[in-house]
């Protein structure tokens, strides 16, 4: 099996590595010969053990070569890559990817020409990092009902909020020590805010629930850059730990309903104990009921070692005719409004500190019917001082009425995070 592997960065050195030190590994890595190397600068000092004459900065020419039989991509990017894999494809190659910013936004086309040509479009690497999570998704758990995933799928975001949460460091120093470990870029916009984990529930969504793929500007997306330090302490006050989660469910009518933001998450919850740049993705269904799959969510070992188990699929030939892997038209899912999930909230406001204020702020809540589990009063600041409310489950839209009361009252709203709940799977929906 003759690869072209596209980027030799940190994760397509990986690759290279585990590909050309076969020693202890699957005996089927015998069977794979990379045949060219695509890089953006020949000048670049590498592992010496790369031959020069395997690199070439003409992807397009070493996807198009007749010789190679399967495409890894790991070069990043959307739409200067995106000609890559379509050429891959039309030319009747297997393509592996870890590419979930270009998957996320294309994949309906190039999974339709994967099915055209009967070639595998695979990226276990996409999601999850060094997680098996879904081939056995896919495979192990498909004699199940799957209603409900929630994970946290960006290490970056977990890595802050572990820093803050253990050292009681600012976001600012949080992102500045994640950005000095590696575990952030210069530019940490497309973790902070959501976008890396949009992009991810996109795809493990349509592959849990076995639909097309849902537009990521349908994906309700909260990043954690309005994280305070106030918000960590009352959480662990009230027993609870901050994670950005990814979440995805399924209502007993077959309505899904997708968001990424961050939550209170009880102490006990396991997925309150994924620390620093881990991450971990909870899959509930009947009749396994729960499963976690957790471990490290990025970096060159974790990263290569997703991509090349792809590649063994392709040389084992033992992945099935999934019809998403093989790009099969598949139904487009009815999304739940968000004003319609139910759920629970965490409330911070800043009101006036002044006599009767709690019942004005009860009244609020009580006029648009959401009930309140606790009320308490924190810190005051001369004129001011900062509520904590805890709501019961209702609808997102109720809560929006009363928050909109609130603010016609002249409070303030600090910050608004939903409460991952401990009780029966799929309780959002009764």
């Amino acid at each position: 099996m003759k690869v072209a592997l596209l980027g030799l960065g940190t994760v397509g050195a990986g690759v290279w590595q585990i590909l050309t030190d076969r020693a202890g590994r699957d005996p089927l890595l015998e069977q794979v010969t990379v045949v060219g190397i695509a890089v953006r600068d020949l000048t670049k000092l590498r592992d010496p053990s790369v031959p020069p004459a395997l690199l070439t900065t003409d992807a397009m020419v070493l996807v198009s070569d007749p010789e190679v039989e399967v495409v890894v991509e790991v070069l990043g990017g959307v739409e200067s890559t995106l000609p890559l894999l379509k050429t891959a494809l039309d030319q009747g190659k297997h393509v592996v990817s870890a590419n979930k910013a270009l998957l996320a936004r294309h994949y309906r086309a190039l999974t339709a020409l994967a099915r055209q040509r009967e070639v595998y479009l695979l990226f276990e690497a996409a999601v999850g990092g060094g997680i098996p999570l879904i081939q056995p998704v896919r495979q192990c758990l498909g004699a199940n009902r799957l209603r409900r995933l929630v994970g946290v799928i960006n290490g970056t975001t977990n890595y802050i909020l572990t820093a803050m949460t253990q050292s009681g460091v600012s976001y600012t120093q949080a992102l500045k020590e994640a950005q000095a470990f590696g575990f952030a870029e210069q530019d940490p916009t497309a973790d902070v805010a959501g976008h890396d984990a949009q992009e991810k529930l996109a795809l493990l969504s349509a592959l849990v629930f076995r639909t097309a793929i849902v537009d990521l500007a349908d994906i309700p997306r909260e990043g954690i850059t309005g994280i305070v330090s106030e918000d960590l302490r009352y959480a662990k006050e009230l027993g609870y730990g901050i994670k950005l989660l990814a979440l995805a469910e399924k209502n007993a009518a077959g309505a899904l309903y997708l968001r990424v933001s961050p939550h209170f998450v009880p102490q006990a919850h396991p997925l309150n104990r994924v620390q620093g740049a881990d991450n971990a993705v909870l899959v509930e269904g009947e009749p396994i009921g729960q499963v976690m799959f957790s471990g490290p969510g990025a970096g060159s070992g974790p990263t290569a070692s997703a991509v090349v188990s792809d590649i063994l699929n392709i040389v084992a030939r033992q992945t099935f005719q999934d019809p998403h892997f093989m790009g099969e038209p598949l139904c487009v899912p009815e999304l739940l409004p968000a004003l319609e999930h139910r759920g629970r909230f965490y409330v911070r406001l800043e009101v006036p500190d002044q006599p009767g204020v709690i019942g004005l702020v009860g009244h609020a809540f009580g006029t648009a019917a959401v009930s309140l589990e606790s009320v308490v009063q924190k810190a005051s600041q001369g004129t001011r001082a900062e509520l904590v409310v805890i709501t019961h489950w209702v609808k997102e839209g109720q809560l929006q009425q009363a928050l909109q009361q609130l603010r016609q009252l002249g409070m303030e709203i600090g910050s608004v995070l939903r409460v991952l709940d401990e009780e029966t799977p799929g309780h959002q929906f009764s």
